[in-house]
């Protein structure tokens, strides 16, 4: 069973949980408001084990009220506290193995943070609730193609002063151990991206790909990590190249996202590695513009959901 937090009841996650459970997901129990989920018949339930017998006739929710009423589209402040409970109490339940997996649904950063939460947002304080001693690391996914994001929510410039061979080594080492652990790749290939254009052509269109990336890559290999690289991004993933890796490790957030969502924007899913849990969640926003019209496409979270419950039993099977 997995537990899937209510995100932002403003926006558009109540309305793609109930689509997402209509549409035949994977069993999964949400926690938040029950009266967030109209349209489809919903069963409060006392527990998570109670939801996989409600399941098949109904939507299982761990109700918890929110402080004020949602209305789609309009942020209140007021129900951020219940949000951050929600997300606490589903990975409380992972941890505990009363859920085989955590999904969440979209939250919006600007109220949270007003309303103090202190991290920059889910991946962080997911590190912080469920962390291993290593940093916690997005993962986006789709059937096409998985990329890893070495700097993610930060300007263009100062993500690439921050790169370092260690940093982009430590992001392939976690990329590769979840590999092996949850996806059941017993010897992952990692495509590393160079960062200029041709991957810098031999030093005369930058010197960075060989004094930071090309160290990254030998250390990898040392290490027994079969990694290769850097690869030309503009080349690195084109149908040709994709399936000589199961993973791309990428230096920015834009060299990671663009592909990914112009293959598959809407069965998109943010994985977070790194964790004693698995974690996934819809590779979109609140979209609040859409949220209350009907409209909201629940893909990405069937995705998701369907993710989760794949990793949930590789681990469990790898576990043994």
């Amino acid at each position: 069973m997995i537990a899937l937090s209510m995100g932002e009841p403003a926006g558009i996650g109540p309305e793609v949980t109930a689509k997402a459970w209509q549409a035949g997901a994977p069993p999964f129990c949400a926690i938040g408001d029950a009266a967030l989920y109209a349209g489809v018949p919903v069963v409060r339930v006392a527990s998570i084990e109670e939801a996989a017998a409600a399941f098949g006739d109904a939507l299982p929710v761990l109700h918890r009220p929110l402080p004020a009423p949602a209305r789609p589209g309009v942020l209140d402040a007021a129900n951020a506290p219940a949000v951050i409970a929600a997300i606490e109490e589903a990975v409380a339940l992972a941890r505990a193995g009363r859920a085989a997996a955590v999904v969440t649904c979209p939250i919006q950063k600007s109220v949270l943070t007003a309303a103090g939460f202190g991290h920059p947002g889910h991946t962080e304080f997911l590190g912080a609730l469920a962390g291993t001693g290593v940093p916690p690391v997005m993962m986006l996914a789709c059937p096409q193609l998985r990329v890893v994001p070495v700097t993610v929510h930060e300007p263009l410039a100062r993500a690439i002063a921050r790169l370092t061979p260690g940093l982009i080594a430590e992001h392939a080492r976690v990329t590769h151990a979840a590999l092996v652990r949850d996806f059941g790749i017993a010897r992952p290939r990692l495509a590393v991206a160079g960062l200029n254009p041709h991957a810098g052509e031999a030093g005369t269109l930058g010197h960075e790909d060989a004094a930071i990336v090309a160290p990254a890559v030998a250390m990898l290999r040392a290490e027994g990590i079969e990694a290769t690289g850097p690869h030309p991004p503009d080349t690195l993933f084109t149908a040709l190249a994709r399936p000589t890796y199961d993973a791309a490790i990428c230096l920015y957030h834009d060299q990671a996202l663009i592909p990914i969502k112009t293959l598959d924007m809407e069965g998109g899913v943010n994985v977070t590695l790194g964790l004693s849990i698995i974690r996934t969640s819809p590779d979109h926003g609140t979209a609040l513009d859409i949220a209350g019209r009907g409209v909201a496409s629940p893909n990405s979270l069937l995705a998701a959901l369907r993710l989760a419950d794949a990793l949930g039993r590789t681990r469990t099977c790898g576990s043994r």
